[in-house]
């Protein structure tokens, strides 16, 4: 394995690093949820968006309530996704079995890789979830929080429709 392609031209490097702090607002709430797909209670900080990163990666901090709460099993066909659990514990399905995850503990899915993540300890926990390629990922993040939020029940074929557009395949 070589490294990629050169992105950055210039001669003598340049001031452009973003720092966050970390007592930084969550970016998303998503309060509400009657639905079992949603993330009741969760709160997500967009620490480097695919926009952000050009497009490199995506990298979020997702904070879970004590209600259960988490996406069931999928794939994507564009995207990988790996999960570092920070806080509480955190059930990852890796497409054969779920586990406990717990502080410390990383999965990492590829393309295609059917996986999951649930909270059901009944406490707050939190992990990274990052994106590579940088995807778009807000724009579901913020539908489902919408979805949740405003407890508006969608249709079979209105979720289809919604996870084909931000390349989420449900098994």
């Amino acid at each position: 394995m070589s490294y990629p392609e050169k992105r950055y031209l210039g001669e003598s490097g340049e001031v452009s690093g973003v720092v966050r702090p970390g007592d930084t607002p969550p970016d998303l709430r998503m309060a509400k949820g009657t639905e079992e797909r949603l993330y009741k209670g969760t709160e997500v900080h967009y620490l480097g968006t695919g926009s952000s990163t050009n497009g490199a990666f995506g990298l979020y901090r997702w904070e879970m309530g004590p209600r259960p709460s988490g996406p069931s099993p999928h794939f994507h066909r564009t995207i990988t996704e790996s999960f570092y659990v920070l806080d509480g514990a955190i059930q990852l399905y890796n497409g054969d079995k779920w586990v406990t995850g717990k502080p410390g503990d990383f999965l990492f899915v590829p393309e295609g890789g059917v996986h999951a993540f649930r909270n059901e300890s009944g406490e707050p926990a939190s992990m990274l979830i990052l994106f590579t390629p940088g995807a778009p990922r807000e724009a579901y993040f913020e539908e489902l929080a919408d979805i949740a939020n405003t407890g508006r029940q969608l249709t079979p074929d209105e979720w289809t429709e919604l996870y084909l557009r931000h390349d989420q395949y449900m098994v």
